[in-house]
């Protein structure tokens, strides 16, 4: 399928020192390109159509990965695929950032056309129809990966995330997300109010995820179409500017003694109740 190389053994290799320089944002962003380990995330970014100028094979599950993203045509490959690497296993699982490895690491260029970095909503509006779900300093990166998932399970169409949430192309954001990213509509804003108070001009209600003196108890109010609600900080939740632009807030019902639900919890639940009469 692919020229055959030799096997590649030592960690000063061009292209694996590369690989592994994709650890850090700032090249990252450089590069606009990101990498993630594993079979099922290899095949979901294949049939997402991502273009993939590296794919890292580990030697001895070599031919089996092969056979398994040949399912998508060889032309398929051909066509997404830049170069093909085979690493010994031994240098292989020492650049994995799986604990158990299963033998593919794919270096993927980033979906501007999908997800986007914007800073002010004024050229153009959302569509009526659109679930929005607007995300305040997010930082965990598992966190935003299991948001992302909720959201696509959920039926949301847009999250809009402030620039201060943790990086989507993160490994462990990708891996969290179990291959939705490259699906999900994203935009990030370093101007979230303003984006708040975009929407409601188009006629929607906002809700700020926080417990106050004003906060609704969620399903005790009838959520409706173009509802947005907004999640905060895993520890500090939303700042007083979003909650101000915001509409009204809401807050999910617990047990006293119960602590504070983790953000991708609360947020599946908060996407839940919103969108259950889609």
């Amino acid at each position: 399928m692919w020229k055959a190389e030799e096997v590649v053994r030592s960690r000063q290799n061009r292209a694996v020192t590369e690989l592994v320089k994709l650890n850090d944002r700032r090249v990252r962003e450089e590069t606009r390109t990101f990498r993630f380990d594993g079979i099922k995330l290899a095949k979901e970014a294949l049939s997402a159509g991502l273009e993939i100028p590296a794919l890292f094979l580990k030697e001895s599950s070599k031919d089996t990965i092969l056979q398994e993203l040949e399912r998508f045509g060889k032309s398929a490959l051909q066509e997404r695929v830049g170069r093909v690497y085979t690493l010994s296993d031994d240098l292989f699982d020492r650049i994995s950032e799986e604990k158990s490895p299963e033998g593919v690491i794919c270096c993927a260029k980033y979906l501007d056309k999908l997800q986007k970095i914007v800073t002010i909503y004024n050229e153009r509006d959302f569509s009526e129809r659109e679930r929005i779900v607007l995300l305040e300093s997010v930082r965990d990166p598992a966190n935003l990966g299991a948001i992302i998932r909720c959201a696509a399970a959920l039926g949301v169409d847009r999250l809009i995330l402030s620039t201060d949430c943790a990086d989507i192309y993160h490994s462990r954001t990708v891996r969290a997300s179990m291959g939705t990213l490259f699906h999900q509509k994203i935009d990030r804003t370093d101007r979230l109010p303003e984006v708040i108070r975009q929407l409601r001009e188009q006629g929607r209600r906002v809700f700020a995820a926080t417990l106050n003196g004003q906060a609704k108890k969620l399903g005790t109010f009838e959520p409706l179409p173009g509802d947005c609600v907004v999640i905060g900080n895993e520890g500090h939740g939303l700042s007083d500017e979003v909650c101000r632009a915001a509409t009204e807030s809401v807050f999910i019902p617990m047990e006293e003694n119960a602590e504070s639900l983790n953000a991708a919890v609360a947020a599946g639940i908060l996407m839940w109740e919103f969108g259950k009469r889609k």
